[in-house]
């Protein structure tokens, strides 16, 4: 992945830190979390594992700054995605509706953010320091403010709720997700059963649902 054997400078650790950031996103792409391990890591990358773990101090740590990664490219698209969709002159009903689309729709080709919001309680959190816990936690309170303020630009009346809107709606994503990608056994089921397809969701559209519903929540009882 480098063309050099040792990282002797900040800049070459740096490169090397950001070789097995890519290279995990990467796997992400091909792969389930769960079958991301620090062994095919350590091949794909070219450094043992042992080298690997002087840059990171779990897998687990590798995908919180992922996850911190991809929540921060997310965060900087979504302005611009809720200029174009969201109606300033429309009721506040209208808009609500049209934040919740905003959001949906966003994350509709970000699947590595969708898989590491599912799992960053479950999962990401545990088998880290109290050091590097706390540093994807102040990153992550940073991005959930961020998306806070974007909310009550385009929705004022949530006031000071903002924040437990967004909160809420990254909780949603997470478990939405999850709910959206059964398992090969749950699609087989399906396909013998169509009565249980009720169960088989779409992952955007009941998403939008469910934001749409936290958001029209939020908005009455912050107004309350």
């Amino acid at each position: 992945m480098t063309n050099f054997q040792r990282a002797r400078s900040e800049e070459q650790r740096e490169i090397r830190r950001r070789a097995i950031l890519d290279t995990t996103a990467a796997m992400l792409e091909e792969m389930p979390i769960a079958e991301v391990s620090l062994n095919e890591l350590s091949r794909r990358v070219g450094l043992a594992k042992s080298n690997v773990l002087r840059y990171f101090e779990s897998r687990e740590a590798i995908l919180l700054e992922l996850l911190d990664r991809a929540w921060q490219q997310w965060v900087a698209d979504l302005p611009a995605l809720a200029h174009v969709g969201i109606d300033q002159d429309a009721p506040v009903s209208r808009r609500a509706e049209q934040f919740a689309a905003v959001i949906a729709a966003s994350l509709a080709q970000r699947q590595v953010l969708c898989d590491l919001l599912s799992a960053q309680a479950g999962v990401l959190e545990h088998n880290v320091s109290p050091q590097a816990a706390a540093r994807y936690k102040r990153a992550a309170v940073a991005n959930v403010a961020d998306i806070a303020a974007l909310a009550r630009r385009h929705l004022p009346e949530l006031g000071n709720s903002a924040a437990q809107l967004t909160a809420a709606m990254i909780m949603a994503i997470g478990a939405v997700w999850t709910h959206a990608r059964p398992s090969p056994a749950m699609l087989a089921a399906y396909e013998a059963d169509p009565l249980l397809t009720a169960f088989k969701l779409d992952f955007v559209t009941t998403l939008q649902e469910m934001l749409a519903t936290l958001t029209a929540g939020t908005v009455a009882r912050a107004s309350a």
